[in-house]
């Protein structure tokens, strides 16, 4: 079992059990104190989870799952903590483009083509992707926020769902996405929670960030927005407004009721001291693979930002330009984009990078309490991952195989919440073949861009 701890080194606990009763952990022990038979398999890794019923493992005539889980390592379940899950239906549509021909002439004009319905099956196809990659938590900022929240409710993961907001869609969109937070924060067993999701400071005016900051701070939820995601666009605040993106987020009230912040590749010096006073609630979601594939430079400022207290996670952003939803391959790229950036072998270490994508991620998105570490009174979000294979032996240190050589394909076992969502391999929550083929027969509308129209016009 991987043990990841607020500070310091991670550690592998051999040869565990453990105990699940009503989507709680409550214990963690020595295998074989159960009852249960078998010894740690060769990887040493983690013996059965006891996945109890409502009566607890030690009560009369409850139902209790036990999951075999010798020779394999049971980590937390990952969180990608900045996503827009059905961008999968627009996966490999926006290549070799820049920035600009990104948003305007592919994405935003494929995204005018979206129906409800199309948003469903995307959000349910992410979902299964991430199931079985080991993404048991996700951060998601997009439109038809009900489709993605009855997504998550039915393939049973867990989600912070921020509804995409532009000041360009007026004041009925603006009361929709309150209306929203206000009938689904909580929902599905408390799988569900939502944050306000104004896009960024450059498509939403002062005036409705003061509004949605007003809101959040009386919902009691916190706010998910793109800011300073590049330098350039640093750069063109300054040169408009004679502010950066991250003052604007401080004086119209989003720092302060709480802020996940997607990128911040375009955070600059001066912006820390401003960050660090709102530490306590304020994180940033880095996502290097789409800056690599945009040229973007530099990148998101983690040593700065968690130097001043500042959570940071690892998101993937939407398949439309990570291509998939792969946290693994994500906190990789984190871990080697960072080494490069400050040009120390020694920075961002596996045990670091781990605990960016667990603990960091559950921070972001403000369920500390709840995930990011298999312990007793956290939620039961595990992952059985499995180490055997070539591409990770000799096993020498199973947390370096973790950041450098695991695939999402290693996911053997996932369960959220007490639930099993796939078992060994098998997806229980989610008809594969009949999803693939529905989402098949929605692409061509959805790429066709010969309309003209698009969501939005990107000019920060």
């Amino acid at each position: 079992m991987l043990r990841v701890p607020s500070h310091g080194e991670c550690e592998i606990l051999r040869a565990q059990d453990i105990v699940v009763a009503d989507g709680v952990i409550e214990e963690v022990r020595p295998t074989g104190t159960l009852g249960a038979t078998g010894t740690p398999g060769p990887l040493g890794a983690s013996g059965p989870l006891d996945v109890s019923g409502p009566t607890g493992p030690s009560g009369a005539g409850h139902a209790v799952d036990v999951i075999d889980g010798r020779g394999l390592l049971a980590v937390p379940g990952l969180v990608n903590a900045h996503t827009h899950s059905p961008m999968v239906l627009m996966r490999g549509a926006a290549e070799d483009v820049t920035v600009e021909g990104w948003f305007n002439d592919r994405v935003w004009p494929m995204e005018s083509n979206l129906t409800p319905a199309d948003v469903r099956i995307g959000a349910r196809l992410a979902c299964a992707e991430m199931i079985r990659s080991g993404v048991t938590t996700f951060a998601d900022h997009y439109f038809f926020p009900e489709q993605i929240a009855e997504a998550v409710a039915e393939t049973g993961l867990r989600a912070d769902i921020a509804p995409t907001y532009f000041s360009s869609r007026g004041e009925e969109a603006l009361a929709d996405t309150v209306k929203f937070a206000e009938a689904w924060h909580g929902r599905a067993d408390g799988r569900v929670t939502v944050s306000l999701g104004p896009h960024a400071p450059y498509t939403v005016d002062d005036g409705d960030l003061r509004t949605l900051a007003g809101h959040a701070r009386r919902l009691g939820l916190r706010m998910h927005i793109h800011a300073a995601e590049h330098l350039e666009q640093t750069q063109s605040s300054l040169e408009r407004r004679g502010v950066t993106p991250i003052r604007v987020l401080h004086e119209t009230g989003v720092l302060d009721a709480g802020a996940l912040i997607a990128h911040g590749c375009g955070i600059v010096e001066q912006d820390l001291p401003l960050l660090a006073e709102y530490a306590g609630t304020t994180a940033v979601a880095c996502c290097p693979k789409v800056y690599l594939k945009h040229a973007l430079s530099p990148l998101t400022p983690v040593r700065d930002l968690l130097a001043t207290g500042v959570t940071v996670a690892v998101g993937t952003d939407g398949a439309a330009g990570h291509n998939t939803l792969d946290v693994w391959e994500a906190l990789r790229l984190v871990a080697l984009t960072q080494k490069q950036a400050v040009r120390d072998a020694t920075w961002m270490t596996v045990s670091d990078t781990l605990r960016l994508a667990m603990r960091g991620g559950a921070r972001a998105l403000g369920l500390q309490r709840e995930i990011g570490a298999l312990e007793p009174g956290m939620r039961a979000d595990i992952v059985l991952t499995d180490l055997s294979g070539l591409h990770c032996r000799p096993l020498h240190d199973p947390r370096a195989a973790l950041v450098y050589s695991a695939r999402a394909s290693d996911v053997r076992t996932v369960v959220v919440d007490g639930r099993v969502l796939m078992r060994d391999g098998r997806l229980l929550t989610v008809d594969e073949p009949a999803l693939l083929a529905e989402a098949d027969t929605r692409v061509a509308r959805i790429l066709d861009t010969s309309h003209g129209g698009a969501v939005q016009h990107y000019d920060p």
